[in-house]
């Protein structure tokens, strides 16, 4: 089977973590891996993101699946509940939005940049590092360790779910799969009414 360039974005996921260790503004890229599918879920009513464009999940393709670190072993049913699924979603808006609000706090100069990156939203890992001081605003930095926090916690989640079940068992899960799965139904249903 003829390989696309789309069957290589395992790559961009790979280089996208190890860029935000090395330096915390280039975890402001992964706002592309919020918005592309959100916008073609929009416009085209598909999950062509998920299906054929989301790098994490050729990842963990790879990892599991090629290279063998997978169980195989079937998804727990609870997991692919919708209440599973939406309370999942709903956690990681909440999560994201506190994330916002930390950035917010840090603009409007009552709370002071926090060079950590919060592993699985309770570990905090010093992170300076990976931050000249002022080589931008302090909020800029603030929504970046935030996201690579965010990016992190949902790759690691990712691997072990990989682990103990099938490679791409996160997707099951995945916010932004269920995210778009709402919006193209929302979309299809709209369709249909027209119809």
């Amino acid at each position: 089977m003829k390989k696309r360039w789309y069957d290589f974005l395992w790559i961009a996921s790979l280089v996208y973590l190890l860029l935000g260790f090395f330096h915390i503004l280039f975890a402001w890229l992964g706002l592309l891996c919020f918005l592309i599918p959100l916008i073609i879920a929009a416009v085209g009513g598909s999950k062509a993101y998920c299906n054929r464009y989301c790098g994490r999940g050729q990842l963990l393709a790879l990892i599991g699946g090629k290279l063998g670190f997978s169980r195989k072993a079937d998804v727990p049913r609870w997991m692919k509940s919708r209440w599973f699924r939406y309370g999942f979603l709903f956690f990681f808006l909440a999560m994201f939005f506190s994330m916002l609000w930390s950035t917010y706090l840090v603009w409007a100069g009552s709370q002071q940049l926090r060079p950590v990156v919060t592993l699985l939203w309770s570990l905090k890992l010093p992170w300076q590092w990976a931050y000249p001081q002022d080589m931008a605003a302090s909020w800029v930095a603030q929504f970046a360790f935030g996201f690579y926090s965010v990016m992190l916690t949902s790759t690691l989640l990712g691997l072990l779910t990989m682990l103990l079940f099938k490679p791409r068992s996160w997707c099951v899960y995945c916010p932004m799969g269920t995210m778009t799965q709402l919006i193209c139904k929302a979309k299809n249903t709209k369709r249909m009414d027209k119809a």
